[in-house]
C-alpha cells in the first residue's frame, strides 16, 4: 500500500507574511494562499476555496469542535489533530476497500 505525503497546503488570504515563511523554512512545504478578487461586483468562487470550507464542515460534525468548549488553545489544537487523523483514516480505509 502506498502512503501519501502532503507537499502543498492551501491557506486563506489572512495567512500571509511570517506564517508562510515559517512553514517554508521549518517544514519545507509550499503554501498556496488563495486570495479574493478585488473590484468584482459579481460572485466568483475562490479557486481551491472549497477544500478549506469542506474541512471546516467536517470539523462541525465532531462534537468537541462544533463549539469552543476548551479553555486552553493547546487542547483545541489537539482536538483538531485527532479529528483530522480520524477523517484521514476513514478516507484511506474507503480508498483501500475500493481498490482491494
Amino acid at each position: 500500500m502506498d502512503f501519501f505525503t502532503m507537499a502543498r497546503f492551501f491557506a486563506d488570504g489572512g495567512y500571509r507574511g511570517e506564517v508562510i515563511n515559517a512553514v517554508k523554512n521549518k517544514l519545507k512545504h509550499i503554501i498556496e494562499v488563495i486570495l479574493h478578487t478585488d473590484g468584482k461586483k459579481e460572485f466568483i468562487p475562490l479557486p481551491k476555496g472549497w477544500i478549506v470550507e469542506r474541512t471546516f464542515a467536517w470539523f462541525e460534525s465532531y462534537r468537541r469542535l462544533s463549539k469552543d468548549y476548551e479553555y486552553q488553545c493547546k487542547i483545541s489544537e489537539n482536538m483538531v489533530k485527532i479529528n483530522m487523523i480520524r477523517l484521514r483514516s476513514m478516507i484511506f480505509q474507503l480508498s483501500y476497500l475500493r481498490y482491494a
